[in-house]
């Protein structure tokens, strides 16, 4: 899930508004709500890494402005492709930060739907 990117620099430009009117939507707060209580508000949906503070809700695909004006739901609202993570923990996978992560469990089959084990 690692993206690379460069802290400040523009992911939709000028059309930041868009996704700004996407996350303030009552479907979208739905959803997230859905995955918070599905992952147990814990770090990557691992029981062993609850989050205390701020609980994001991360896109394994990340979205772009074509996701957003053609609504694809297929990625931007489909729970299989989000997932509770940390602010720690989204900054790593966004900017390769990684330097206040906790120890993570080896990854095994299922690890981001923990609800199939």
């Amino acid at each position: 899930m690692k993206l690379d990117g460069k802290v400040g620099a523009d992911t939709f430009g000028l059309d930041r508004y868009l996704n700004q009117v996407f996350y303030r939507s009552a479907e979208w707060k739905r959803i997230r709500d859905m995955v918070i209580v599905r992952d147990n508000g814990c770090d990557l949906g691992i029981p062993e890494l609850p989050i205390y503070g701020k609980v994001i809700i991360h896109h394994m695909n990340p979205l772009s402005v074509d996701d957003i004006l053609n609504d694809n739901p297929e990625y931007m609202m489909n729970p299989e492709y989000l997932v509770c993570v940390s602010h720690s923990t989204h900054n790593a996978i966004h900017y390769g930060d990684d330097s206040q992560l906790q120890e993570y469990i080896p990854r095994r089959a299922n690890d981001t739907a923990p609800w199939k084990t």
